[in-house]
């Protein structure tokens, strides 16, 4: 795909946001017979007060130099969400950045590890915008062992995972939500760093042999991922739903720590239960399918 085009990005995105509004859901008459799915270019102009030459000129994607509260009005206009706000605001930071070129966050630090390492009863990870997993604790690998069978040079990749690995559809029983949740976080990160050539990376290869992805890609979708719930189907201990909490690591920019969660006295937490147990016996055998028969013999 190359380098990532911003005015392309700009033009698309607010045409997507566009085209899904009616005219009854921004308060406007219907009017005659429309050629157009959503609200036309003048009549977001109108609802968020500029011109219709002018935001015609920003759904060019001539975005650079635009100020905050024009940005604010057609985000109003469009009835953007929070992500999408901020991913409108990205765009136009881009827009007005020099290019330059970056590769993939610097490994984790030695403190963050022995953070991961501390958590000893809840799955631990940290990954980077491009869904690299660069560092988990004991029982995260051992939720995300199927991801860790991956053969590729680099960082284990969630995205590739869950898009060209046929592993990926057993391994998330939700794989379209899944799926749509991972493309927008790359969406959301290429709006931060259009110019993250790891990230073009992924996204060319992504597009080129995934359908799926491509046809996800061109939606446009992003979105913020701090706090909710995840159901995986794990080969060895079957269904784990699971809350999360993500978050980014401030004093390590671009990384992001996830931790998974059990209420007490429920099937998830005996499930995480049997998993760590999963964990130890894998320690020792040394292979998933002994470690699994070891957990059977016992009645695990």
């Amino acid at each position: 795909m190359g380098k990532v085009d911003n005015r392309d990005e700009i033009r698309d995105f607010l045409a997507t946001r566009r085209a899904r509004i009616t005219p009854q859901q921004a308060g406007l008459a219907p009017g005659m017979r429309r050629r157009v799915p959503g609200l036309r270019r003048e009549e977001v102009a109108v609802l968020a007060g500029v011109s219709t030459d002018w935001y015609i000129r920003l759904e060019k994607g001539h975005i650079s130099g635009v100020s905050e509260d024009v940005l604010n009005a057609v985000a109003r206009a469009l009835q953007l969400d929070d992500a999408e706000r901020a991913h409108l605001f990205d765009l136009a930071r881009a827009a007005s950045a020099r290019p330059r070129a970056r590769g993939r966050a610097v490994k984790v630090r030695p403190g963050l590890q022995r953070m991961l390492d501390a958590m000893t009863d809840a799955p631990a990870l940290i990954r980077n915008g491009r869904m690299d997993l660069l560092a988990v604790n004991r029982l995260g690998r051992a939720m995300y062992w199927p991801v860790y069978q991956q053969r590729c040079s680099g960082p284990v990749n969630i995205a590739r995972f869950q898009f060209l690995d046929p592993a990926g559809a057993a391994f998330y029983p939700n794989w379209e939500l899944a799926a749509d949740t991972t493309v927008a976080l790359l969406r959301t990160e290429a709006g931060r760093d259009p110019f993250n050539a790891d990230l073009t990376q992924l996204i060319g290869e992504l597009s080129t042999r995934s359908d799926d992805f491509r046809a996800r890609w061109a939606r446009h979708d992003v979105r913020l991922h701090h706090a909710g719930s995840k159901t995986f189907h794990h080969p060895a201990v079957g269904d784990l739903t699971l809350d999360y909490e993500s978050m980014d690591l401030h004093a390590d920019p671009g990384l992001n720590l996830t931790v998974y969660t059990a209420a007490p006295d429920t099937p998830a937490h005996d499930a995480l239960r049997l998993l760590a147990s999963w964990a130890a016996t894998l320690d020792v055998a040394g292979d998933a399918e002994t470690a699994s028969s070891r957990l059977r013999t016992r009645g695990l």
